[in-house]
């Protein structure tokens, strides 16, 4: 055998070693790609005071919302999810999905939803001035994030950050609303899934 023919079935040996090497390792990555939600979806702002007086207008109802980030590079199909605060009110995502590094920012109010705005269509204040929880959790009912202000305040993922919307904002809704997110029974038609 010359040395030219054994070193071209070294070569051959060599790359179908690094193709066992590859496809070995392949299963691993993607695993590592769809990590858990919770490294990837995130509630990145909460604008729970609405600006201005809370007058129940379509306009104060959109003026608070809630960012969700999706922070990989893929996108995630947000159909079945849900957003919901600290008295169970709840939104449940229809048809969405979140390109990779976007947000979007689901409003209380009535709207037309896009790839970037959706609309919870609701007739009342959802996110309490002084102390509430937002949480997402996703299809399978897992908590993917919170964030939480007023009493027992703060975010449940270790960011190391504190953007400043941990806290208490200025005027209270109870005032404009007539009550403080002691809603009675003339918020039936609000409470339960909302479907978009």
């Amino acid at each position: 055998m010359s040395a030219s023919s054994a070193a071209r079935r070294l070569t051959a040996i060599a790359l179908v070693a690094g193709s066992v090497v590859a496809a070995a390792a392949l299963p691993a990555s993607a695993v590592q790609d769809r990590g858990p939600d919770r490294q990837r979806v995130v509630i990145s702002h909460v604008q729970y005071n609405a600006p201005g007086p809370d007058t129940r207008s379509n306009r104060s109802l959109n003026g608070e919302w809630v960012n969700i980030t999706n922070r990989s590079s893929q996108s995630v199909n947000l159909r079945g999810w849900t957003l919901r605060n600290s008295e169970g009110d709840r939104y449940t995502f229809r048809h969405l999905r979140l390109d990779g590094r976007s947000t979007v920012k689901v409003h209380t109010g009535f709207g037309r939803d896009t790839r970037h705005d959706v609309y919870q269509d609701r007739r009342e204040h959802i996110w309490d001035n002084r102390s509430d929880r937002a949480t997402l959790s996703n299809r399978r009912g897992a908590v993917v994030d919170t964030e939480s202000w007023g009493r027992g305040r703060g975010h449940d993922r270790d960011r190391g950050d504190n953007r400043g919307h941990d806290r208490d904002r200025g005027h209270d809704r109870g005032d404009n609303r007539g009550h403080d997110r002691d809603r009675g029974d003339n918020r039936g038609n609000d409470r339960g899934d909302r479907q978009r």
